[in-house]
């Protein structure tokens, strides 16, 4: 097998978004679910997505071009089906897609895999179980009918498959199976998939491989290592991609080298650097993929920097393409959509689209010199000059402001006189019960906020209305006998969002969506300059619920980590600049809620493990910062005042000493899909402050029973002390039906009863 391309590719990305530029695929599963179209109505616009998406990828002059990366929900889901990888409870659905979207958000009677961040990114995965009854078997239909449509349409295109090492050691073992144990079983299978996938007409085979730039074992590098070993000896393969990115490979990318694949791709944009390449002089004989575009922020690309890079990798390898440093997944679809951006910030900014012109115009200049491109290094030239003389980028006052805090600004009282104090004021029962913050957003509520976008409601009208919503929210957690209540956020478009429209520093898209799972879509907004809080943000609409009630209403409040990971952020400036001048920010918002008579504010952190470095050198540093910001955003306030937080959706292991440094008096926590397991890590790390795991998982439609709760409640009764306990969803109800919300609430609230 030789180890150079007869035909090496010039431009391409890694992977594409699937949701569709207007969200047309999470409309047309979102009426899949509720009957109103049927599976060949569903797998129709699925088809006409991914044929507009290949036609304008190939008239935008790649040579190379992803396939398979369409998901009707989550692509690790995608790899489970493939292989015959679903858990068993789900085998009982004749109908391939019910029995698929079954696994990922479940039924009445079947609970949903496990979801998690993927990687260091806000996109969540389906964890796929694997136990001693799991069998691998290859399902490879849906990734032929996708290569064979490319190929109908001209279209060089280029299969893509999550790597077998990825993909076992992001799944969870059932019953004491370790699943990298199973990887000769799995082998056998991705050899048989590349010959079908040569033998229908792929010359190239992307595995993606995203693991290799976390810290592997010396074990897992001798597997990564023998399994391109096997995977390149079949005489009767296409030629191999091994796509690394989110990271620097590390001792991973020579392991690679060393093999027979026929190239592999490295992100530039996260770490790795030209001397890496050139280090490992096995690439010689290989196409060298140079992610040089960054496929998860949505800043220009710096045409020059990039083009140096390139010039200089191009004695390291084989053969040079460029690309992006991932998958398109993570950044909106166009900037076309963006009429009325701020049309200089605009001219920062790159999104897909943009950013595949920027692949092929570095690949033009590399072949035809930089001439050929005079006019888009001029634009980029003007931008980063416009950039960097902004005024908007540096607020003065606030980094004073800043620079004059001591030491004092992240510490309150002791936890155990603060919990004296809050039980005198509070006068809560024994397990109190509470939600998370947001209420489903119901069509009304959304069809008041574009009424009031398009002129059609005036601002005093939507404030009525949506004081409506918050009156019929806290008179329904009255009638349920919830113990601290919440408003329900009627007004917010998104957690984050919400804020950042209201902080100077940011800018808002109007379609700027992204995929965060399955069919939920956000909008990052676009962090840009010094932050600032201009006046209150939350402190009339949450003062207006807590007038309805002689109950505690929580303040609702999302942290500075998480607004920074869930934003695209500046990247001229530390992270953790930038974390402190958000938390000043809901510092000062805290303080005015107190004021106000609010009694618990709860400032959510879902995103602190999501931020966590990849490699183990980094970690303290980031937790040191992310804990110190979290702490400056709520020790503002006096000793009485509750303190909450709440984080979900992220594998907490790594991360449990400061999820306790962080100090807050409760702590909310994704468990229910995870059947409590994070209770036991906090005890482990002497947790001694409240804690509210999840009793049941608000992203299923299924109505959890009362038993079900109960039980539950009697798991975290044997890890937690019942004065600590409190009983609550696993996240917040935004996405569910009023119905389902309420008889779930009801037989929580029933189970809390029960228990005590």
């Amino acid at each position: 097998m030789t180890v150079t391309s007869q035909n090496p590719f010039t431009a391409t990305v890694l992977g594409l978004p699937r949701i569709g530029p207007r969200r047309e695929l999470k409309r047309a599963i979102e009426s899949y679910w509720a009957g109103r179209i049927d599976a060949a109505e569903l797998r129709a616009v699925g088809r006409t997505l991914r044929r507009d998406q290949l036609t304008a990828l190939a008239a935008a002059g790649l040579d190379s071009i992803p396939v398979g990366t369409f998901s009707h929900y989550d692509q690790m889901l995608d790899t489970a089906v493939l292989f015959g990888a679903l858990p068993p409870r789900v085998a009982g659905i004749a109908d391939p897609l019910d029995r698929y979207f079954a696994a990922a958000r479940g039924a009445q009677s079947i609970e949903p895999l496990e979801m998690t961040k993927w990687f260091d990114t806000n996109y969540h995965y389906l964890v796929p179980e694997i136990g001693p009854d799991t069998v691998f078997t290859l399902h490879p239909d849906k990734l032929l009918v996708e290569l064979t449509e490319a190929q109908e349409l001209g279209v060089a295109a280029r299969p893509v498959v999550i790597g077998p090492l990825t993909f076992l050691k992001l799944a969870k073992g059932v019953d004491g199976v370790a699943p990298l144990n199973r990887l000769p079983e799995l082998l056998p299978l991705y050899r048989d998939l590349l010959r079908q996938l040569a033998a229908a007409g792929a010359q190239w085979v992307q595995i993606d491989e995203p693991a290799v730039v976390t810290d592997l074992t010396e074990a897992e590098l001798s597997l990564l290592l023998e399994t391109y070993a096997d995977l390149t000896a079949a005489p009767d393969r296409p030629k191999l991609l091994v796509a690394t990115y989110f990271g620097d490979p590390g001792p991973a990318l020579a392991a690679l080298a060393s093999t027979s694949v026929d190239g592999v791709a490295v992100d530039f944009t996260s770490g790795t650097t030209v001397s890496d390449v050139a280090s490992v002089p096995a690439l010689s004989g290989k196409l060298l993929v140079a992610g040089v575009v960054d496929g998860r922020n949505v800043w220009r690309t710096d045409l020059d920097g990039a083009l140096t890079t390139l010039g200089t990798l191009l004695g390291s390898a084989g053969a040079l393409a460029v690309s992006s440093s991932s998958s398109l997944l993570h950044v909106p679809y166009s900037l076309d959509a963006e009429p009325d951006l701020d049309p200089v910030l605009r001219s920062w900014l790159a999104f897909g689209a943009e950013k595949v012109a920027e692949v092929r115009a570095l690949a033009t200049a590399l072949r035809d010199g930089t001439d050929a491109i005079a006019d888009e290094l001029a634009a980029a030239r003007a931008a980063a000059r416009s950039r960097r003389t902004d005024a908007r980028l540096r607020n003065d006052a606030v980094r004073a402001r800043l620079d004059s805090l001591g030491p004092e600004a992240i510490h309150r009282a002791p936890a155990d006189e603060r919990r004296a104090l809050q039980r005198d004021r509070l006068r809560l029962p024994l397990l109190p019960t509470t939600t998370i913050g947001s209420y489903p957003q119901t069509g009304a509520i959304r069809l008041a906020r574009a009424a009031l976008r398009k002129g059609e409601l005036t601002a005093e009208q939507y404030h009525e209305r949506m004081r409506a919503e918050i009156a019929d929210v806290v008179a329904l957690q009255e009638k349920l006998g919830l113990d601290v209540l919440v408003h329900g956020e009627p007004e917010r478009n998104d957690m984050v969002q919400y804020f950042a429209e209201q902080l100077d520093g940011f800018a808002a898209t109007a379609n700027g969506w992204v995929q965060s799972y399955g069919t939920r879509c956000v909008r990052p907004p676009i962090l840009f300059g010094d932050v600032v809080r201009r006046e209150p943000m939350t402190v009339e609409w949450i003062g207006y619920a807590q007038s309805l009630t002689d109950k505690p209403v929580k303040g609702m409040l999302t942290g500075p980590v998480t607004i920074l990971a869930w934003s695209f952020v500046r990247d001229d400036q530390p992270l953790a600049e930038t974390a402190r001048q958000v938390a000043l920010a809901i510092r000062d918002e805290t303080v005015d809620l107190q004021g106000a008579g609010i009694r618990v504010v709860q400032v959510d952190e879902p995103a602190l493990r999501e931020l966590l470095p990849l490699r183990a050198e980094a970690k303290q540093a980031y937790l040191d910062w992310a804990v110190a910001a979290f702490r400056l955003a709520t020790s503002g306030v006096s000793d009485a005042t509750q303190i909450h937080t709440h984080l979900c959706y992220s594998e907490f292991g790594e991360v449990i000493g400061a999820i306790a440094a962080l100090d807050a008096d409760v702590t909310s926590i994704e468990a229910a899909r995870s059947r409590m397991e994070v209770l036991d890590d906090l005890n482990a790390v002497g947790f001694h402050l409240g804690v509210g795991p999840g009793v049941y998982d608000i992203h299923s439609p299924r109505v959890p029973s009362v038993e079900e709760i109960t039980a539950s409640l009697r798991a975290a009764l044997k890890a937690v002390p019942a004065e600590r306990l409190w009983v609550n969803p696993d996240c917040g109800l935004k996405t569910r039906g009023p119905a389902e919300v309420e008889q779930s609430l009801r037989n929580m609230v029933a189970a809390a009863q029960a228990v005590r």
